[in-house]
């Protein structure tokens, strides 16, 4: 316990929690991007597959 309050004190602290939010932004960012370009890929390869007889 003496730890976790010597970081949360410390600036190092703040800004580790800093860059962990940041790169936690970042995720969810590439998530939500990889998510819609898979749907949209989805879509146009359904659409390919029924072209062919």
């Amino acid at each position: 316990m003496r730890i976790l309050t010597k970081v949360l004190r410390e600036d190092r602290g703040a800004s580790l929690i800093e860059w962990a939010l940041l790169v936690s932004l970042v995720a969810v960012v590439a998530i939500l991007a990889v998510t819609g370009v898979g749907e949209q890929n989805s879509e146009m390869f359904s659409e390919i597959a029924s072209s062919f007889p």
